[in-house]
């Protein structure tokens, strides 16, 4: 039976993207590829408990909430991903998918928002990013870069610009809590009349590190 390995379910505040603040389900897959360096779920990285495809649905259905965030850890890490994708799709779930950008996004329902984190290069991991992933983005979908410093802003403004990113869909810059000021960087972005929105992380604002939260 198709199953896969959970670290958490729980019910929130959706903190990030174009829908902050809107109540979710979220769904957190264990294991990731990747090792940035300002990740807040290295809690996800091991452990969590298998389930059913079946019973993560049953799960996401005790909460009467119509949207639902599949994140990790790094959720595509994991082959049966696209399956629960699928599935929630097929049960009119308004679903989005919280991905790194270093798997590939092709096999995914196009129906579902992927939120794409392209890492920068103060995240280490860098030389992770699947380019390739671009040419599958649509109009509904997002791009994140997770802005720490002067280097990574400068990266990321080049790098939309190189892809004309912000004719595929909308651009998220979000501050890396305690090392990027965040009014420094919304200071910027207003400066260089970038075509982006900028978001800090709300859930952290409400709950600091909680986890499930």
């Amino acid at each position: 039976m198709d199953s896969l390995r959970i670290t958490e379910i729980f019910y929130s505040l959706q903190g990030e993207a174009n829908t902050a603040g809107i109540p979710t389900v979220f769904i957190r897959l264990t294991g990731c590829p990747l090792r940035c360096t300002y990740c807040d779920t290295a809690y996800a990285f091991h452990g969590g408990h298998k389930m059913t495809l079946q019973a993560i649905l049953d799960d996401v259905h005790h909460y009467s909430c119509r949207y639902v965030t599949v994140t990790g850890g790094e959720p595509l890490a994991q082959a049966n991903c696209p399956l629960l994708l699928d599935r929630l799709i097929a049960e009119n779930f308004i679903v989005s998918l919280e991905t790194s950008g270093a798997l590939d996004i092709s096999k995914v329902d196009s129906r579902v928002i992927k939120v794409m984190d392209l890492k920068t290069p103060s995240s280490g991991e860098e030389s992770k990013n699947n380019f390739a992933n671009i040419d599958h983005l649509q109009a509904h979908d997002q791009v994140k870069f997770v802005i720490g410093d002067a280097t990574d802003y400068e990266w990321s403004k080049a790098l939309i610009r190189h892809h004309a990113l912000h004719e595929r869909c909308d651009i998220l810059f979000s501050p890396v809590m305690n090392q990027q000021n965040p009014t420094e960087l919304a200071e910027k972005i207003l400066q260089d009349r970038l075509p982006v929105r900028f978001q800090i992380q709300l859930h952290k604002l409400l709950w600091g590190d909680a986890q499930g939260k």
